[in-house]
């Protein structure tokens, strides 16, 4: 019984490092109110309320190595009640092709969910995530 319990202890440790390697380690896209000089995200959120004559936030973009272009772009898609997805706009920013992180401020002007995926110039997927927008 020793050995058994000794076996699950060793697969779960495994695993629980596998798990945080490949956390740390990946991209990701965050929403927030601003980001730091060492971009660092402040108040993160995936719902954000504005006016109804609009609102903006940032978009924090991180890469676990460099992004390797000048240009990189955000497709933004409107998500409907159904999960089905309708394009709305495209947002080009330059960037340095040595940055591992890097953000845009984008207004919305209407409520609801959207999906934001961003491409580098060569229309590589680099991340992507999910936020909703409502009218306060």
């Amino acid at each position: 019984m020793k050995t058994n319990n000794k076996s699950i202890i060793s697969f779960f440790t495994v695993l629980l490092i596998f798990i945080l390697c490949n956390t740390s380690y990946s991209q990701s896209l965050q929403f927030c109110e601003d980001v730091s000089k060492d971009g660092v995200p402040l108040n993160t959120s995936t719902v954000f309320n504005i006016s109804t004559e609009g609102g903006y936030l940032k978009c924090l973009t991180t890469l676990p190595y460099r992004v390797g272009t000048t240009e990189v772009s955000y497709e933004i898609y409107k998500v409907d009640s159904d999960g089905y997805e309708s394009y709305d706009n495209t947002i080009y920013q330059d960037v340095d092709a040595s940055w591992t992180w890097f953000w845009k401020e984008i207004t919305f002007y209407k409520a609801g969910r959207y999906n934001i995926n961003v491409y580098d110039g060569d229309k590589n997927f680099l991340a992507s995530a999910q936020i909703r927008i409502q009218y306060y």
